[in-house]
């Protein structure tokens, strides 16, 4: 049985699908285990292409936990769509490159030693990436 935090998460990426299909992208939602990626997407005429990973709060944040290899994972071509999930209200997404999250994103570690990687769209100028979907034209 999938627990709260899976169901979070694919609610995000699916709710980041419609967004993109609705843009006029085709989108597909990839296997559980592709490192990095849960949505591909391409442009109507298959010029260019996306590796999208989708994180997701249940509730409105300021920040979204990362993978260990976010600093790794930077490419043209690889975004990360943020997601605050918001009720019945439409959710709030931020469209950020990679390259911004390896820049901008942090490690910290708590008072019981455990290390957690997380990306702060304050720190991160949230205007200029509220619905920041003109990154895939």
């Amino acid at each position: 049985m999938a627990g709260k935090g899976q169901m979070t998460g694919m609610l995000g990426v699916y709710l980041a699908a419609a967004e993109l299909t609705d843009k006029g992208l085709i989108v597909s939602v990839t296997s559980r285990n592709a490192k990095g990626a849960d949505l591909l997407a391409t442009d109507q005429s298959y010029s260019k292409t996306w590796a999208i990973q989708v994180k997701t709060n249940r509730k409105a944040a300021k920040f979204w936990l990362l993978n260990k290899n976010y600093q790794e994972a930077v490419a043209e071509q690889h975004i990360y769509v943020f997601v605050n999930l918001r009720g019945n209200e439409k959710p709030d997404y931020y469209v950020v490159p990679s390259h911004v999250v390896a820049r901008d994103g942090f490690t910290s570690t708590s008072s019981t030693g455990s290390v957690w990687y997380a990306y702060d769209i304050v720190k991160a100028k949230a205007d200029c990436y509220h619905n920041n979907w003109s990154v895939f034209e």
